[in-house]
């Protein structure tokens, strides 16, 4: 194991997590818990190796801390990562204590569903004594509703027109969200095309919205308005960008860019690009609204609310010359220094005031 990629000081808190008698091995990051408990989703999948999980772990933790404050939530970004079982593993016994190890984090972190895991692993998680989110209602289809406001928002921006009838969005990945997108945008005339490592799934979605297909391997090179990542991370990196048949980029799949420099490459080619954690934050929207209790009506309207972001995020970026990314990345800083300073002065203010007391009560 190549530990000394590994940056542990990364995060506020990294916990590992290990069971050999069942199996576990896992990895959870908590990133920053300015404005609340961190909370992120858990991810299951095969990892070549212990650090490249661990890794993952603390990236994708501070991408939530992003995505959470950007969304205006009450929370911090954390995330974790289960390194998958072997068929032979008990998965729900796995479950349940990793629970166990959440819990030890004191409601530090909430997790919820993400890659590789289900609502009913964290009905598991929930079992064993665990605060979590997702155990009872898949976020996914209101990811897909805060995409589809991002989406808008952006030909709007971009086209300096009113709505999207005629364009032509290419959603890579036919899933839960991808699905719920096109018909989204189909509904509004959004001309659709699709794509999937599975062709069926590709052709059943876009025959359902009377769109097309294309294969797997062209997603890139399809020349298309709106290109939206909806599977696999890092779809975009530096050697990618000026293959792209894109004018704008905007989708629901996490970590879209490999890294910073594509927004700058982006923004070279003329490509506009909505940074992931703002496009893909309904879900986290859909989870906060469960926990403090509001309606639908008010929950599509927060989710809705990405457009308007969106819009500020691109006009800001016209206006300044930034990249979309930049400018988004600077506001979230903006919101966590102002929240320490705030937490600062609470106690100040509070020791000031004991102070005074025992002033009060010496005399």
């Amino acid at each position: 194991m190549a530990e000394a990629t590994i940056d542990y000081w990364a995060s506020e808190q990294l916990v590992l997590c290990h069971d050999d008698q069942l199996g576990l091995r896992a990895a959870i990051a908590v990133n920053d818990t300015t404005l609340g408990p961190g909370l992120g989703g858990v991810r299951c999948v095969r990892y070549p190796s212990d650090s490249a999980a661990i890794t993952e772990a603390q990236r994708l933790a501070a991408a939530m801390t992003l995505k959470n404050a950007f969304a205006g939530l009450p929370y911090g970004g954390a995330k974790s990562v289960i390194e998958a079982p072997g068929p032979n593993v008990d998965r729900s016994a796995l479950m349940r204590r990793f629970g166990q190890f959440v819990m030890r984090t004191g409601g530090a972190y909430i997790p919820g569903v993400d890659m590789g895991t289900s609502i009913h692993d964290l009905q598991l998680m929930a079992d064993a004594g665990a605060e979590v989110s997702c155990n009872e209602e898949d976020p996914s289809p209101w990811t897909a509703v805060g995409v589809a406001a991002a989406v808008r928002a952006a030909i709007e921006q971009t086209d300096r027109r009113e709505g999207i009838e005629g364009a032509r969005v290419l959603i890579q990945g036919a899933g839960h969200v991808g699905a719920a997108l096109a018909h989204d945008l189909a509904a509004d005339g959004a001309r659709i095309v699709v794509a999937d490592i599975d062709p069926e799934r590709a052709a059943r979605v876009a025959a359902e919205v009377g769109g097309r297909t294309v294969a797997a391997d062209e997603v890139l090179t399809t020349p298309c308005d709106v290109l939206s990542p909806c599977s696999v991370a890092k779809v975009i990196t530096p050697e990618r960008v000026p293959t792209l048949a894109c004018r704008m980029l905007v989708g629901a799949a996490n970590d879209t860019l490999s890294d910073g420099s594509c927004a700058e490459l982006l923004a070279a080619r003329g490509i506009t690009y909505v940074p992931d954690f703002i496009s893909n934050a309904g879900g986290v929207i859909h989870i906060h609204s469960l926990r403090a209790r509001h309606d639908e009506e008010r929950l599509r309207a927060d989710v809705l609310r990405i457009g308007a972001r969106t819009r500020e995020v691109l006009e800001t970026a016209g206006a300044t010359g930034q990249t979309p990314l930049a400018v988004a990345v600077a506001r979230v800083r903006r919101i966590l220094a102002d929240a320490r300073d705030a937490s600062a002065g609470a106690r100040s203010s509070g020791a000031a005031r004991r102070d005074s007391e025992r002033s009060l009560t010496a005399a």
